[in-house]
């Protein structure tokens, strides 16, 4: 059984857990209150940006519990900050080896006042009054109830929704996705063709039912008049119990022909039918700084004569207006004389401005009506008897956005929320160099020695890549107030999200113990302290100076700095886009768990929406796999699993029960099957063959990678298939004459022997200064707890502990120096770090701290920036040129797991 279909029997606060299933942004200062909470009442919960919301929308979370304390069928409940029972579902996440409970997910009801300090506790609770979700499963479709709203969902066709009602009154209707293409791009002269697209649903699955949470999962394709197929789409819909809003997770994924097909833009349409006169119909967008740009369909203020005072103040504040006969006489007589505003968009085509514009309706002309700067992405159109409100997160921030309002003065307005705005230029993914003259092999090599880019023709496809975008909809009774339109927008733009204190997640065991909480009781532990959190406010300040902002850019950081330009090196082969090397990802979720910050969590965030969609493959010929960093998140030839790997994406998972990242999770879980048709090592000379296996696979980042993958499939669904996958690997890299330093193996990626590896090296000894650092330190250290595999144990240990040791250690541990690389030495000494840990080892902590503190090039650079101004650069900028993405990742994890490993052995 999978967990998606074991959520179909999710439970209430007062029945067990599973049943019927087996196993199978806040700043720094807000750290020590979560860790000094979590001391007072270590199950209680805390908002993680602050405060409790001013709306409460639903909200699910993660919590994780150590081996063996919560048994499979274990029950829950919850309870507010005060005490009293609210409702609650609960179901798995993952287990431990032992079947016990290793993360649950919970769910909360919308429109309840939790307080700041709700909690999750173990046993049956007290029933609960209050409004539950639920869903009908019909022929034709499924009907959604939360209590306030009611949704019809088709099971096929082109609507996503057929109708949401309230108070028996339909308030949305129609909903679809639609998207516009072209056959060329904006700058390229002659005709252009642009053809457009509507969904066509082809599966719907009921995932959850109930009774907080009720989850919808559509399946579909774009769909052309003439007949074309394209651009598959996945999107979750989900309601919460008392819940008058409706969130909506849209992933696509580029599958055109990337010379050909341009695409313009891609967004959500719905109808909303419009009862009121047009004088009492109000159309909002959400402003900057709780700002809001508010009108009538036809506005009765400015007026050359008087409508009167009550009329005007009903109108501005989205009330119904008087009855006419209170009215001014002349306003009263000649008011359908006053034009009527059909259309409106608003359109944000770069981080750093917006524009409103609306017309009376098709056909005539379009004036400007506001200008703004950075627009949070919501907008209301309604009136007195109803309307709905809708957002889109991070509105800027992956411009080109837009939001469209078509027709208010008819009796069904249009809405359209484009995730990517029509009005920009279309998107050209080509690539972004003809191949410089690089037709062999060697040619190939050239390249990657002058520019670091592994470039092979054929491989810079986007075909393949995705986007997810967050989207939420409120079916209202009638126009809401400023304020609580201005707090909608900002809920878009931020979700409430429920976390637990950073204690609880170190006490409980998960990701590897390989984190403690922060602690500056020393001068140096100080100074390491204030350098993680130089680090990380440096690279969130950089992503405004950089405008590192855009639909397939935001989430992502640069890899490497460009001194002599003052700029990073965004046009340079390897140099450009991170793409997850050397784990930022994990330096920053580790950031997040040890301090609870909510602006590391929302960077972390943000970094794994896009990790998780534009940097892996989701169709075609490269699925499964990832792509090395390169000026195009899609360039580089180096397809890999150390990219796509679950490592970087199991920490949000886990937190939050995000499904979207839990389907990628799932997509890689057969990318062994790709090694050895896209060998990650295929140009290197000298390379060891695969023998009379079906794939060759290195130790570090192929195996590694891998290891997440099953490892938390295993987790997910407790399936032995994947345990015996890892085991088997463990098994051949222990039975390797140099376990680790053997460097790789011939692999069976199916079969009955799947996930072995043998030995295709001899007595050879090998070793990369990559194997480590993928998140192979992680996996590895979470492998050895949950599997008991001695000798492989004791071959990671002798790799800890070796690969930083002096040459005259190796020559005498292996025969010969191992020849890996010394240039990630500190990242490396957490390696020594966790060796001396486990061997309990006090010379060897102090060595893990010598290689550690002894890096003078990055970990001994002043915490300082420098002001570059005038005509050295375009804007002036605050640089700190010694920064590479790689460093800081490698040194921010090291600082991190070598204080949890020896951090007893620091010395002043």
């Amino acid at each position: 059984m999978t967990d998606f279909s074991r959520r179909h029997f999710f439970k209430t606060a007062t029945l067990p857990l599973a049943a019927s299933a087996g196993l199978a942004g806040t700043t720094a200062a807000a750290a020590p209150a979560a860790t000094a909470h979590s001391a007072a009442d270590p199950q209680s919960l805390r908002w993680l940006d602050g405060a409790a919301p001013a709306l409460m929308l639903g909200t699910t979370l993660g919590l994780p519990w150590p081996r063996g304390e919560q048994r499979k069928d274990q029950a829950f409940h919850a309870v507010d900050a005060q005490g009293r029972p609210v409702p609650l579902q609960t179901w798995p996440l993952a287990y431990w080896p032992d079947g016990s409970l290793k993360w649950t997910a919970h769910a909360f009801p919308a429109g309840l006042d939790l307080g700041t300090a709700p909690s999750v506790r173990t046993g049956q609770g007290a029933a609960t009054a209050g409004t539950r979700v639920s869903v009908q499963d019909l022929a034709d479709a499924v009907v959604v109830d939360t209590g306030v709203i009611r949704c019809r969902l088709p099971r096929q066709g082109e609507r996503l929704i057929q109708h949401i009602e309230r108070d028996g009154r339909i308030v949305m209707g129609g909903c679809t996705l639609v998207a516009q293409a072209d056959d060329k791009p904006d700058a390229e002269s002659g005709p252009v063709t642009q053809t457009a697209f509507q969904s066509r649903m082809t599966k719907l699955s009921v995932e959850q039912s109930g009774p907080v949470r009720a989850t919808i999962k559509l399946e579909g394709l774009h769909r052309s008049a003439a007949g074309r197929e394209w651009l598959p789409f996945t999107v979750r819909f989900y309601f919460y119990a008392g819940a008058e809003s409706v969130r909506v997770m849209h992933s696509f994924v580029f599958d055109g022909d990337d010379q050909q097909d341009f695409l313009r833009g891609i967004g959500l349409r719905f109808d909303v039918p419009l009862r009121d006169a047009p004088y009492d119909r109000h159309v909002r967008f959400a402003g900057e700084a709780g700002g809001l740009w508010a009108e009538g369909v036809r506005n009765l203020t400015g007026l050359r004569r008087e409508p009167g005072a009550a009329v005007r103040e009903a109108q501005l504040a989205g009330r119904a207006t008087p009855p006419l006969e209170q009215w001014g006489a002349q306003v009263r007589q000649l008011h359908h004389r006053i034009p009527t505003w059909g259309d409106y968009t608003l359109s944000q085509l770069s981080a750093d401005g917006f524009q409103i514009k609306k017309r009376t309706k098709a056909g005539h002309g379009w004036i400007p009506a506001a200008f703004g700067k950075r627009a949070p992405g919501s907008g209301y159109i309604g009136g007195a008897t109803g309307g709905v409100v809708f957002g889109l997160r991070d509105f800027w921030q992956r411009h080109p956005t837009q939001l469209d309002i078509r027709n208010a003065h008819t009796d069904a307005a249009q809405v359209t929320v484009w995730m990517h705005a029509p009005e920009a230029p279309a998107m050209d993914l080509r690539f972004y160099h003809d191949g410089l003259g690089m037709e062999t092999h060697e040619q190939e090599l050239e390249g990657l020695e002058v520019t670091y880019e592994d470039y092979e023709k054929g491989f810079g496809t986007p075909v393949g890549i995705a986007r997810s975008s967050e989207i939420t909809l409120w079916a209202l009774a009638a126009t809401p107030t400023r304020e609580r339109l201005v707090q909608m927008a900002a809920a878009v733009q931020t979700p409430p999200q429920l976390a637990a204190a950073p204690a609880r997640y170190l006490n409980a065991g998960v990701f590897g113990k390989l984190w403690s909480l922060p602690d500056r009781s020393t001068p140096t532990r100080q100074k390491i302290e204030d350098r993680l959190d130089f680090l990380f406010a440096f690279y969130a300040k950089e992503v405004e100076q950089r405008h590192w902002y855009g639909f397939w850019d935001y989430g992502d950081i640069r890899h490497t700095y460009d001194a002599d330009r003052h700029e990073w090196r965004y046009d340079v082969g390897g140099y450009a886009w991170d793409n997850s090397e050397l784990s930022p990802d994990l330096w920053l979720w580790y950031a997040y768990l040890r301090s609870g910050r909510a602006d590391i969590f929302r960077f972390a965030e943000a970094m794994v929406r896009h990790t998780a969609d534009v940097d892996i493959y989701h169709a075609g010929r490269f699925k499964g796999l990832g792509t090395r960093h390169n000026v195009q998140h899609w360039g580089c030839s180096a397809k890999q699993a150390r990219i796509s790997t679950s490592a970087n994406r199991r920490f949000y998972y886990y937190l939050t029960a995000d499904e979207r990242i839990g389907d990628v999770m799932r997509e890689v879980l057969d990318v062994d099957q790709k090694l050895d048709e896209v060998d990650p090592v295929r140009k290197i000379a000298g390379r060891v063959d695969k023998g009379p296996w079906p794939a060759r696979i290195g130790f570090g980042t192929d195996w590694g990678s891998l290891v997440a993958n099953f490892m938390t499939e295993w987790e997910r669904t407790g399936d032995v298939r994947w345990r015996n996958k890892l085991l088997r690997g463990m098994q051949g890299i222990a039975a390797m004459p140099h376990g680790f330093f053997t460097g790789s193996g011939g692999y069976e990626p199916t079969g009955p022997n799947e996930g072995a590896l043998h030995n295709v090296s001899g007595d050879k000894i090998s070793a990369s200064h990559l194997s480590a650092v993928f998140g192979g330190m992680e996996m590895m250290t979470e492998l050895v707890e949950l599997i008991d595999v001695p000798a492989f144990k004791q071959a990671w240990l002798q790799y800890c502990e070796l690969y930083n040791a002096p040459r005259e250690q190796q020559v005498k541990a292996l025969g010969a120096p191992h020849g890996g690389s010394p240039v990630l030495t500190v990242g490396h000494s957490r390696l020594t770090a966790y060796a001396a840990a486990q061997r309990q080892d006090a010379a060897l902590a102090q060595r893990a701290w010598k290689e550690f503190l002894g890096d003078r090039r990055f970990g001994a650079q002043p915490l300082k920036t420098t002001r570059i101004a005038g005509p050295q650069v375009l804007n002036p900028v605050e640089e700190a040129a010694w920064i590479s993405t790689n460093d800081a990742a490698q040194w921010g994890l090291a600082a991190i797991q070598n204080l949890a490993l020896v951090g007893e052995h620091l010395k002043d």
